[in-house]
């Protein structure tokens, strides 16, 4: 979801966070290799795996970073040019021109994060730091996605304004998840994009237009089934959303599969030599992400991402000496992003580690405990 998330008290929080969720930025990721020329197959499975496993990055940034919420959405019909037009100036300079700088970051800029990505990745090619460029890829996966997502891409994001709080949510999440099984679609080749600026602006003024339909379809199911939340609202709008939403998902699939192929071609269209990514990069493995704050004094949320419903983890707190401090879950999780907040109590300041377990898969992460 948009924007930065209401703190509330927790002690467990399973969270799906931004444009499709977890499950909809992965299988966005996942269908772009087949995408891809045989001239580019070298950059799979070992490139293409850390891509979709870093795909939900920018989601999690937003947990440290304050800048990086408005990288994912752009409230495009509070420009009064587009209500005219159709359009609003497409270069940050000429934005920023027309109007106040405060302005242009409220309504979010999520267009010019993909743009700066995009130049960033190109980058990464032309000097073979086949490991950035991955994870500038993700990044790249991520924006692209949600300017593929029609509700981030309005002012009208949570149906606030007409009565349909929460839409935002049931549409890019619980919807997604509940028909998961049917999001299949054909991959299509790349092609180049000679105006990459053009294109970006291009996807996202075509996708505005359902935002009307998504909020129509909403009405209707809820009517049809008497309400929101059920089996029978999901059915009913899936029933009225499932063809264009597989086609949004299509095409951001395509879409990124093409920038990236651009941004390779401009960047005189490299080999990835071999070992050149270090990251081996197991999709169904869990991950422990960094704990936030870090440092931290009284308390510090612990988050990972689950890729395989009903995973046992076990997490667990030692100190430097190697002795366990507490342990703070043994369980299984359902698939997409978790955190756990971990109240420190009389545990002294110092250095810890964090230690996640699942079957014989291991992660650590180093936690600071300050005065």
């Amino acid at each position: 979801m948009r924007r930065i998330l209401n703190a509330v008290p927790m002690i467990l929080i399973g969270l799906i966070l931004s444009s499709w969720g977890y499950k909809g930025h992965r299988i966005i990721s996942q269908n772009v290799p087949a995408c891809f020329p045989e001239k580019m197959a070298f950059l799979n499975p070992g490139w293409t795996n850390v891509v979709t496993l870093h795909a939900s990055d920018p989601d999690n940034r937003k947990n440290t970073d304050p800048n990086e919420a408005p990288r994912h959405y752009i409230d495009i019909d509070n420009y009064p040019e587009f209500i005219i037009t159709g359009r609003i100036p497409q270069t940050y300079d000429s934005v920023i021109s027309a109007h106040p700088g405060s302005f242009v970051i409220d309504q979010g800029i999520l267009p010019w994060a993909t743009l700066v990505t995009f130049d960033s990745l190109k980058r990464c090619f032309q000097r073979r730091d086949w490991n950035k460029s991955a994870l500038f890829a993700a990044d790249l996966s991520h924006y692209v996605g949600d300017g593929h997502m029609p509700l981030h891409i309005t002012k009208n994001y949570e149906g606030q304004m007409t009565g349909q709080n929460g839409v935002h949510s049931r549409y890019e999440s619980k919807m997604i998840s509940q028909f998961e099984n049917q999001l299949v679609y054909p991959s299509d080749p790349v092609e180049f994009i000679p105006n990459v600026n053009s294109y970006v602006f291009s996807y996202l003024y075509n996708n505005y237009m359902y935002v009307d339909s998504i909020l129509l379809a909403d009405n209707e199911a809820t009517i049809e089934a008497g309400g929101i939340g059920t089996l029978a609202y999901y059915n009913a709008f899936w029933a009225r959303t499932g063809n264009f939403t597989l086609g949004l998902m299509s095409h951001a699939s395509f879409s990124l599969a093409s920038l990236i192929y651009t941004a390779w071609v401009e960047a005189g269209s490299p080999t990835l030599y071999p070992n050149a990514v270090s990251e081996i990069a197991d999709l169904s493995c869990p991950r422990l992400l960094p704990n936030f704050p870090n440092p931290f004094a009284s308390q510090t949320n612990i988050a990972f991402e689950i890729s395989v419903n009903n995973t046992p983890i076990t997490i667990m707190i030692y100190d430097e000496a190697g002795n366990l401090k507490d342990t703070i879950a043994n369980t299984t999780f359902s698939e997409g992003y978790h955190k756990i907040l971990w109240n420190v109590g009389a545990t002294t300041p110092g250095v810890y580690i964090c230690v996640m377990k699942s079957g014989s898969w291991s992660e650590t992460r180093k936690m600071i405990i300050g005065n």
